[in-house]
């Protein structure tokens, strides 16, 4: 129950804060358009659900350990100066291209790049726009400029007709054009790729391409109809595209679209992967070879006491199973239904009865 009640503290602020900013953010809501509050309301119910889930998913035991663990490590003074080139490294290789995904597959890999790119752009124009920490004004004395303020300060002047304020205020444009071709990318994989049809779920798989499909197509219309159709059929769209936005935000926090919010976390294993494999190395207490490093294998054995779990052994030179190597837990498997057949037939002798059975005399230590 206290995680619950940690979990809750830990929504209830973030979104207090959320609102905090977006009061101060807007001049006291001197910049804030009163239509856009059902966006903003669905907002704060996403970012309520969104800390909730994250601290509960935090607070396990194997979690809690990998997110402790590996802020420890990258700050440490004596690995802080790589860890911070390996980061930027890694969010231009991993987070930026996308390359894990590529590696996938050419489609899966264009797909995903469409839809991250064309979603991380919509974010970052629609929700400082919605909260009213940006806004454009014509300039003083010049009715064929705008200038933009960030938190009501005055920043970038541009003329009404240039490059910039094209790509500005088609912003969004560009981004539904981008989820749109990821949404058909990774539609046409799904009813293609035998291997992903046999496992994939509506509300899983389909349901989140819908809702962005959705949330972009009405955008379009949107800018079709003041654009060349003189504004025909605007308030319905607009009240069509809400309701996709609004429906997608309040259902953030409990699809698959949370894991936005947990992939960055894997950097930190990243970490404690490369840091680990310079420190001490596990030996496995069997054959001898290492296997995993010996910080990995403790934390283990920590975490699986603190979920009830003990896989002490009574021999003291072992101490517990985690201590051996995976290749001789299949051995030992084995040799464990080998027994169980010998005795069941009761002939021949026990392989118990030779302790290094199927492992080369380069592996054995004893």
């Amino acid at each position: 129950m206290h995680e619950r009640v940690r979990a809750t503290i830990w929504g209830a602020g973030m979104t207090a804060l959320l609102g905090v900013l977006i009061v101060l953010g807007s001049r006291r809501l001197d910049h804030f358009d009163a239509a856009l509050v059902g966006y903003t309301f669905a907002t704060l119910f996403a970012t309520f659900g969104i800390v909730y889930r994250y601290s509960m998913w935090l607070q396990r035991p194997p979690t809690r350990r990998y997110w402790v663990r590996g802020w420890q490590l990258f700050l440490n003074p004596r690995y802080l100066g790589n860890n911070l080139l390996q980061f930027l490294r890694r969010v231009g290789v991993m987070f930026a291209l996308n390359a894990f995904i590529w590696r996938r597959g050419t489609m899966r890999g264009a797909a995903h790049w469409c839809l991250m790119w064309g979603c991380v752009i919509a974010a970052a124009i629609t929700f400082p726009l919605v909260f009213g920490w940006v806004h454009f004004e014509t300039v003083e004395g010049d009715l064929q400029s705008y200038r933009a303020y960030v938190f009501g300060f005055p920043t970038l002047a541009f003329p009404i007709h240039s490059w910039i304020a094209f790509a500005v205020f088609h912003g969004l444009v560009w981004a539904s054009i981008l989820v749109i071709i990821g949404v058909m990318l990774a539609m046409k994989r799904r009813m293609t790729d035998h291997g992903a049809a046999a496992v994939q779920q509506f509300a899983e798989d389909y349901l989140p391409l819908i809702a962005l499909f959705a949330i972009s197509a009405t955008g379009l219309m949107l800018t079709a109809s003041y654009t060349w159709m003189r504004g025909y059929a605007y308030d319905f769209l607009a009240i069509l595209h809400a309701i996709t936005v609004i429906l997608t935000l309040l259902w953030l926090p409990f699809g698959k679209f949370f894991h936005i919010f947990q992939r960055p976390a894997q950097l930190g294993v990243s970490f404690y992967k490369d840091i680990g494999a310079r420190l001490e190395q596990a030996n496995c207490r069997r054959c001898g070879e290492p296997f995993a490093s010996r910080m990995h294998v403790e934390d283990l054995i920590d975490v699986e006491r603190e979920l009830g779990y003990r896989y002490e052994l009574e021999d003291r030179e072992v101490q517990h199973y985690q201590w051996i190597c995976p290749r001789c837990r299949r051995l030992l498997l084995s040799i464990a239904q080998a027994n169980e057949w010998a005795g069941v037939r009761g002939g021949g002798p026990l392989l118990s009865d030779l302790p290094n059975a199927g492992i080369s005399s380069s592996d054995r230590h004893q």
